[in-house]
């Protein structure tokens, strides 16, 4: 049979099944429509029977109940319009492309052949025949797994032997076959260099059709406790952490909600990228922040380092041994002992005043805190103080009652701020002295809530000092020498941390072991509803940092995903970080998954950015070719100028977005200042709260993780501009390209880049 006349047919195959969908769609557009006018008439008699019923003083007890029936009626028929709606979006995004691929095989050892479609979503008619199965079905696996053949997939009675005669793969645009190819492989090159060939956007996509098979074990790892997958830049990490969120969705629907799933990024320009990755694969979005949104919510006052920030504090560090201590699993378990101590002593409070005065002293409550037995633990011992605290008040309201502002209070209030305090209308009292009392205890009630609500909010705890007091005595638990920090150099951090919270600031490394702390005193044990965490670009967060973060969600499995190659948050020892990551969790619940193969850029640019690693032959280049790198040092910046803007000029000519990446901020802007001024159009991503905006953009490094252009332009890595500890940020600049990479300098090239094979690149000077 032809190639053609395969075609045909499954063309007049996807016709029926566009036709099945699109009547699909119909049937669903006239329940929607049904439930609205259903829930119109349900408000209409709602109202009439709720207007009736408040002819009397009182409902019936059939009214009432027939107001009930009424609101459950219309809360089942707005779930039934939001499920019609859903489904209505799904089947919309079926219509135009209902699957990507077909599989004909036979179960052994007694099966008959059949054959299934794959898609997005499942698909069936009236009589529940699967005419599309759905990506994440398990006998999906086989398409990802597999090639042709016998093999076996995971079922969910066990194992299922099958042998795949046919393997087929689609491209489909508006209900019309594009392309098809039959393949042997798992996922056909052809297919592969098809969609690596688009341009690229500012969503990400979530391209299922083409995961691979290292991608798939990852999407449908059901056992690990931890999952750290380590990909080279461009490998498909995060598609896979996407896809695989989609697929915990699906394979728990009647027990993971979106909400139970949470994803922290590197920043909130890429939480916008992946924002739309869910929903098109039919899924809500999971719960998503960064690292820093999350702790500083808990100290909204304090205000705590940017992004920017860390970035320039981790250029300007060279060697930090202070931040490599705090920093460091050693010192989260080293807090974590030292709350035994708090048992004893160590913790400073607050004196909780009233008006001004000192109601009651914080040597007070520091006697009812220690005043507890040694069979107390730190939660018990802070439920008990506040126990205590709210019978002192309760003892001080007596007194209160008869000050004088009291009186004076009650003397000024009106006839209806009177009322207000009053049980009831038209209470009476035996005498004008107990209706005084009955006033006073109300004011002094009223009075004292903030001062009820700030013991139970555990605000008698002085936590800076006590916190402050941990690092004095720090020097005492761990001999501080071992880690290359002198007494000097500590005693400086303390300071440093004294003077920042004065001005209401707090460092990234300071927080976390600050929050730690106080949740320590509290006995907060996290939040036991999330079940999975995904932590991207793992490499750019410290081991404590990670810890907390597992403190936090004790009971999820977490994914944690990232490139050791790329990180330029962290000055840390990036070989060691998976030995510190697996000391938090069982050994056998551990499994590491390298992904090497690089699907983001063309063979040559792949090949180039591997060179600039010392250990970059781990990389496996896609066969997908390109131009080679092309790198040109002028004699000045003018001449660097003129260069970036032919370049923009011929990259706009060929269709290409292009990212002017900087070194940093400052250099971003004066890039930006001058290229508008000569006319040309670029926005300039300056901070991570913005939107990734259509056209060429300007862009500082550390907001370009995880982020792809059709071209990049690295601008000034001219000699100087650098130093070694730069390699990682390097990379990171030169792997956000897909299509063209262009390299400019002024003088003389940056050494890291000009030990890259001459032949790997085109070299000229202007």
């Amino acid at each position: 049979m032809t190639k053609q006349t395969i075609k045909q047919q499954e063309q007049a195959h996807l016709d029926e099944v566009v036709q099945l969908i699109q009547q699909s769609e119909q049937k669903m557009e006239h329940n929607m429509s049904t439930a609205k006018a259903d829930i119109k008439e349900i408000d209409r008699t709602f109202g009439d029977d709720v207007h009736i019923g408040m002819g009397d003083d009182s409902v019936s007890m059939a009214g009432a109940l027939s107001i009930h029936q009424q609101q459950q009626m219309l809360a089942e028929r707005n779930n039934s319009w939001q499920r019609s709606h859903q489904q209505l979006g799904v089947l919309q995004k079926l219509e135009k492309t209902p699957y990507f691929a077909r599989l004909d095989f036979q179960e052994l050892p007694t099966g008959k052949p059949e054959t299934i479609y794959i898609g997005l979503s499942s698909f069936t008619d009236q009589n529940n025949k699967f005419w599309v199965y759905d990506w994440r079905a398990p006998i999906s696996s086989i398409y990802y797994d597999g090639d042709l053949g016998r093999i076996s997939y995971q079922t969910p009675d066990g194992q299922q032997a099958v042998d795949v005669h046919l393997k087929r793969q689609f491209i489909i645009a508006d209900g019309q076959i594009q392309t098809l190819y039959d393949t042997a492989e798992t996922i056909g090159d052809q297919m592969l260099l098809e969609v690596l060939d688009e341009k690229a956007s500012t969503q990400m996509k979530g391209i299922v059709s083409t995961i691979q098979r290292e991608q798939n074990q990852i999407i449908r790892d059901t056992e690990s406790n931890l999952l750290f997958v380590q990909g080279a830049a461009g490998s498909g990490k995060t598609s896979a952490i996407m896809q695989r969120i989609a697929y915990l969705l699906y394979r728990y629907r009647k027990k993971l909600t979106s909400g139970q799933v949470l994803m922290f990024s590197p920043n909130m320009l890429f939480n916008d990228y992946i924002s739309h990755v869910l929903p098109e694969m039919g899924e809500q979005n999971m719960v998503q922040m960064t690292y820093l949104q999350y702790v500083a919510r808990r100290l909204p006052k304090m205000r705590l380092q940017t992004l920017f920030e860390q970035f320039e504090q981790t250029q300007q560090r060279v060697h930090d041994p202070v931040a490599n201590l705090m920093e460091d699993l050693d010192f989260f378990k080293l807090e974590t002992n030292y709350a035994k101590i708090l048992n004893s002593g160590g913790v400073y409070f607050r004196d909780l005043k009233f008006k001004g005065r000192v109601l009651i002293t914080k040597e007070k409550i520091a006697q009812i805190y220690y005043g507890f037995g040694p069979q107390y633990k730190l939660i018990n011992r802070i439920d008990g103080t506040k126990q205590q605290l709210l019978k002192l008040l309760n003892q001080r309201m007596g007194q209160e009652m008869r000050k004088k502002w009291v009186q004076e209070t009650i003397e000024s209030l009106s006839s209806e701020q009177l009322r207000a305090l009053y049980d009831y209308p038209d209470q009476e009292f035996t005498n004008g002295d107990a209706e005084q009392r009955f006033l006073a205890r109300k004011l002094v009630q009223k009075a004292f809530k903030p001062l009820i609500r700030q013991i139970k909010q555990n605000n008698f705890l002085n936590i800076t000092a006590t916190y402050q007091r941990f690092l004095e005595v720090v020097p005492q638990l761990v001999k501080i020498s071992h880690y290359e920090i002198k007494g000097e150099q500590w005693q400086n951090h303390i300071q440093e941390f004294q003077q920042n919270f004065k001005e209401h600031k707090i460092t990234i490394n300071e927080i976390s072991p600050y929050l730690y702390l106080y949740d320590l005193l509290t006995g907060y044990h996290g939040d036991s509803e999330m079940k999975f965490v995904f932590i991207d670009e793992i490499q750019d967060y410290t081991p404590f940092q990670l810890a907390y973060l597992k403190f936090n969600f004790p009971r999820a499995r977490y994914t944690m995903l990232g490139d050791l190659n790329q990180s330029i948050l962290v000055q840390n020892k990036t070989n060691s970080l998976l030995k510190e990551i697996a000391r938090l969790f069982d050994a056998p619940k551990v499994r590491v998954v390298q992904l090497t193969h690089s699907y983001r850029s063309t063979k040559q640019i792949t090949e180039f950015t591997r060179g600039l690693l010392t250990h970059g032959e781990k990389i496996v280049p896609f066969d997908r070719n390109g131009d080679l790198p092309n790198i040109t040092v002028s004699a000045d910046e003018p001449a660097m100028s003129q260069t970036a803007l032919t370049q923009l000029q011929q990259n706009q000519a060929d269709g290409y977005v292009t990212a002017i990446i900087t070194k940093d901020l400052a250099q971003a802007q004066a890039v930006y200042e001058r290229f508008t001024a000569a006319g040309q159009k670029l926005t300039l991503i300056k901070s991570e709260n913005q939107r990734l905006a259509n056209g060429n953009l300007v862009i500082p490094a550390y907001l370009a993780k995880g982020l792809e252009f059709d071209a990049v332009i690295m601008w000034n890595m001219s000699a100087g501009q650098f130093s070694e500890d730069d390699r990682q940020l390097i990379y990171t600049i030169a792997s956000r390209a897909m299509h063209r990479l262009s390299i400019l300098a002024t003088g003389t090239l940056e050494p890291i880049i000009a030990q890259v094979p001459a032949q790997l690149s085109t070299q000229k000077h202007s």
